[in-house]
């Protein structure tokens, strides 16, 4: 597996497609002021979290409204063969949203209605732009929610795209197993639906499973319709403190293997745990820290915390605390959430370089201990958060994007881990998507025969290569 070179990671190569005027002057007629040139605007979605720093903006914003804006837009890109990104609240850690083909950024984030709440079948129809905390705030009344939870309050259409999860995935699955049908403006300009409101389907090929996951590349979603479930009857958290991380981890892993249904397994090393505490003014205890919830009746919920407080005392698990007033919950939450940036904090002006891997749960302690040791080894400072009860993890190298050299250390640390977890069975991205940083290793993971049908399929539903051109593989 061989590693990119720091130069083409800090300013990937870029391979602009002129967007003629003609172009422009269409967009402007179609949607006025909804078109725009600026320089600022076009700058704004011009980037996203990942560390690339020096690619173009786009020529144009365009802020779709509806479906038919968006069936308006894609259809007068494909007359002129000019790339369209797909755009919702700019939180890709891969590159996803960043024109290194030039062409237009279709922002649809004002498409953000509930479309229909469907509350005795459990689930809702949205647009893209609807974020996960505005739906969950939208139906509280209906004593449902939405537990896909990536930790960052992203769009619902960007969730899909990159097939998300996050700190709820170990008991309620990922966007794949939430999504159930979708509303598609495909590379053409047409609109079809992939999927129904039923809880399964033999009808043909699985167009919804394809779409998830796709990144922009085939088409952008314009309505979603997700489950949703009953809010637990309770809900109690609690944090519990380790000697070390190996012992964290081996808790874990016999919680998971022993069929409690545990809702959320966090796991935070001690470096991530003193940022945290800077950040968000806490007085955690600075040692690895397993962050976890408890979800169904008072006596389950009961009963799920006594095993686990068990499993961990035998692993030299200690200062159990618990939070069970939502005011609390949310306090300990919104600190776990706020690793990323009490991270880049703790650095002023750096980037993180973020890994993805996911491995089965009886590799984890493999995959994450040596990966410790070489991160240590390293020097270079680092977050280690994970959502280990489904055997995802994630480091942030922390590096000052103006030397190359740190930048080759974290791409060096980076490659060693996913070379680790695809050899212990596991995959280089758990929920953050390809993009742009992850081609090389999906070709690693998946084999050129996988990734060349891909590229059939690429071809076969967007023949002039405009949707998102340049992420998961090059055609």
């Amino acid at each position: 597996m061989n590693a990119p070179t720091p130069s083409a990671q800090l300013q990937p190569e870029a391979h602009p497609r002129s967007v003629p005027a003609a172009l422009i002057d269409a967009l402007k007629a179609r949607f006025g002021e909804r078109c725009s040139t600026a320089l600022v605007v076009r700058e704004q979605h011009g980037r996203d979290e990942s560390a690339y720093t020096s690619v173009p903006p786009p020529a144009a914003v365009v802020f779709a409204e509806s479906t038919a804006d968006v069936a308006a837009a894609v259809k007068l890109a494909s007359d002129y063969s000019v790339p369209v990104i797909p755009f919702g609240v700019g939180s890709s850690l891969e590159g996803h949203l960043l024109a290194i083909q030039g062409g237009i950024s279709l922002d649809v984030s004002r498409m953000n209605r509930i479309l229909a709440v469907n509350a005795e079948d459990l689930t809702v129809t949205v647009q893209p732009g609807v974020t996960r905390k505005q739906l969950n705030e939208e139906i509280k009344s209906t004593g449902l929610f939405f537990p896909i939870d990536p930790g960052a309050d992203a769009s619902l259409g960007g969730m899909s795209a990159t097939r998300a999860s996050g700190t709820n995935a170990v008991r309620y699955g990922t966007m794949r197993e939430n999504v159930l049908a979708l509303e598609v403006v495909t590379a053409s300009g047409e609109v079809i639906r992939t999927g129904t409101r039923a809880k399964k389907s033999s009808a043909g090929y699985d167009l919804t499973r394809l779409m998830v996951g796709s990144e922009g590349t085939l088409g952008v979603m314009t309505e979603i319709t997700l489950r949703i479930y009953p809010l637990p009857e309770a809900i109690s958290a609690a944090i519990c403190s380790f000697p070390s991380i190996e012992a964290a981890v081996r808790s874990t892993i016999q919680i998971i293997q022993m069929g409690i249904p545990i809702a959320r397994v966090e796991l935070i090393d001690a470096h991530t745990v003193r940022m945290v505490n800077a950040h968000s003014k806490l007085s955690l205890r600075e040692e690895p820290l397993l962050l976890m919830e408890f979800h169904g009746s008072p006596a389950s919920v009961k009963e799920q915390a006594e095993t686990v407080q068990e499993i961990a005392s035998e692993h030299g698990g200690n200062a159990f605390e618990w939070a069970v007033t939502p005011e609390e919950r949310t306090r300990l939450w919104t600190a776990r959430h706020n690793a990323y940036f009490a991270a880049i904090q703790s650095k002023p002006g750096c980037r993180a370089i973020s890994t993805d891997t996911c491995v089965p749960i009886s590799r984890l302690a493999d995959c994450l201990l040596d990966s410790v040791a070489e991160a240590d080894a390293s020097g270079l400072p680092y977050f280690l958060v994970g959502h280990v009860g489904d055997g995802n993890f994630h480091f942030g190298y922390l590096i000052d994007p103006a030397s190359p050299e740190e930048y080759a250390t974290a791409e060096k640390l980076n490659h060693q881990l996913v070379h680790r977890a695809l050899k212990l069975g596991g995959t280089c991205t758990g929920e953050h998507g390809v993009g742009m940083h992850k081609m090389d290793f999906l070709l690693t993971e998946a084999g050129s025969g996988a990734v060349d049908m891909m590229r059939t399929i690429k071809r076969a539903l967007d023949p002039k290569n405009i949707m998102n051109p340049g992420k998961i593989f090059t055609l």
